[in-house]
């Protein structure tokens, strides 16, 4: 308990724009970090899903549906994005480990970079429009259960047995320190918590299963990207764990635009 503070600091002083005074810089507190981040996804989730059902109920589904996902991006610098972005092109090299990392290092983007941003945001998009018209409860929900399972994938990509792919950065500072149990535990009580908010806002009963499920799918597709990035990179990185978090928050979309 004595790390819940350190680690909130760290996850939001690190994950979001909000202006937060890190106390600790090390790997405890940044393990720590990873296993409370979606905390983050619950505050960020909430002001993107508020300015979303705004947007959406002012201007239409696709307002609203463009609106969440840009407040989001904003809210966290496109960090994660951007780790999506260069994880792509380093992947998409097809060259060994040593030069996809230093790929995926340079400040500019690549073809399969933009291809992919822009393939995951139009799937975003396209997803969060069809839930912003069946109404504005079930868009907002969609958006804080993105944000909040792109978080828990965070927890997947620091386990113990993922090595960090090079020294320094923030990938190294928290890779190998969650243990399988915490990020299960916190994967479990978020699925929970977004379950039980969809049942206690809605007329729909067993439907409202369709969250927990979605959390499900987002973390499986995370986990996948994962495992390729190790098998290829020997490890994780910054831009991995952005990346992770894209995967998850898309596959959380595209398994409620079709459940």
């Amino acid at each position: 308990m004595e790390l819940l503070v350190p680690g909130l600091r760290f996850a939001f002083g690190t994950l979001s724009v909000l202006r937060v005074r890190v106390d600790r810089w090390d790997r405890e507190a940044g393990g720590a970090a990873m296993v409370v981040a979606p905390a983050v996804g619950v505050v960020l989730g909430a002001l993107a899903a508020g300015a979303g059902a705004l947007l959406a109920w002012r201007g239409g589904p696709p307002l609203g549906a463009v609106g969440a996902v840009a407040v989001l991006a904003a809210l966290t610098r496109g960090l994660h994005l951007d780790g999506l972005a260069d994880v792509a092109d380093g992947l998409g090299s097809g060259k060994p480990a040593e030069d996809a990392l230093r790929i995926m290092k340079q400040s500019d983007i690549g073809p399969f970079g933009v291809l992919t941003l822009l393939l995951v945001l139009l799937a975003q998009v396209a997803a969060l429009a069809g839930e912003f018209a069946g109404s504005l409860r079930q868009g907002a929900l969609a958006v804080l259960t993105a944000a909040v399972t792109a978080r828990c994938a965070l927890a997947w990509g620091c386990l113990r047995s993922v090595p960090a792919a090079r020294p320094g950065g923030l990938g190294a500072m928290v890779a190998s320190t969650v243990r399988p149990a915490a990020a299960l535990g916190v994967s479990a009580l978020g699925a929970a918590a977004l379950g039980a908010a969809a049942w206690a806002s809605s007329a729909e009963g067993w439907a409202a299963l369709r969250y927990p499920a979605a959390v499900a799918v987002g973390l499986g597709a995370a986990w996948l990207l994962l495992r390729r990035c190790v098998r290829r990179l020997d490890g994780i990185t910054g831009d991995v764990l952005g990346a992770m978090a894209e995967t998850a928050a898309t596959g959380v979309l595209v398994a409620l635009a079709v459940s």
